[in-house]
């Protein structure tokens, strides 16, 4: 049997031994325990006690004939199809759960994420956003330390959809970010330089925050708390209307 099938069905809950022993039964049939033994290449007392446990999760049935237990595998297709019901059962699960953890309110989750491709790899959560994503900016600090950042990143969260509205000096960059808007899938207002002059980029979206550095060292840290989003996303507010009279 291949070491790929093998993998696979380790990879939704069985150990390497409870594999084999599965697939012998099923490459045997309805077989005693000596040959699924053989086939699985274990003792017979090993597969046995394999094959109990395998009892136990409905993935063999057990018959016996002349006083002899004869094991027979479930159809892979009826074992797939458990799988997934047993997943959807655990994804309706998930709000109970995270009930039981406390939630995000009480416990932020916090990452951080190191250099320019950790930086790209936390951009990522924003692509997946169900909220406008609102921005602080500096185009041109931004763009020195990433130049790749319009084709890597923009232009795919502008082919998501995912809008943005975003606060950036009124610098020459700023200009030429604010020109192609529409293309992007945003609106950009600028503030004069002597009020508004930011280092870092501030993304909220959803019940996060992402903050990036890009000098003196290049990194990120994501957020995970809707109290901590929800209040600067208060604070953006407030700042883009002060934004739209200033222009």
């Amino acid at each position: 049997m291949s070491k790929k099938i093998l993998k696979n069905i380790m990879n939704i809950g069985l150990s390497e031994r409870e594999a084999q022993v599965y697939l012998a039964t099923l490459e045997n049939g309805t077989s005693v325990v000596s040959d699924i033994a053989k086939t699985a290449g274990y003792n017979r007392i090993t597969t046995y006690t394999i094959l109990e446990k395998l009892l136990l999760r409905g993935l063999v049935t057990q018959t016996n004939k002349k006083d002899m237990k004869h094991f027979t595998a479930i159809a892979p297709e009826i074992f797939a199809k458990d799988v997934m019901q047993r997943a959807r059962d655990f994804k309706q699960d998930l709000p109970l759960l995270k009930s039981l953890s406390g939630g995000n309110e009480s416990r932020p989750v916090v990452q951080f994420f190191e250099g320019l491709e950790g930086v790209k790899k936390a951009y990522q959560e924003t692509l997946k956003s169900r909220t406008e994503i609102l921005n602080y900016a500096n185009s041109k600090n931004l763009r020195e330390h990433w130049p790749d950042y319009d084709d890597e990143y923009v232009s795919k969260r502008a082919k998501k959809k995912k809008f943005l509205r975003g606060l950036a000096p009124d610098d020459e960059p700023g200009c030429m970010v604010r020109a192609d808007d529409k293309k992007y899938f945003r609106e950009i207002r600028l503030l004069s330089q002597k009020l508004f002059w930011v280092e870092n980029e501030i993304n909220i979206f959803d019940d996060k925050l992402l903050i990036t550095s890009f000098s003196p060292q290049v990194f990120a840290i994501l957020i995970q708390s809707k109290a901590v989003a929800d209040t600067q996303r208060q604070i953006f507010e407030m700042s883009w209307t002060f934004a739209k009279k200033v222009t």
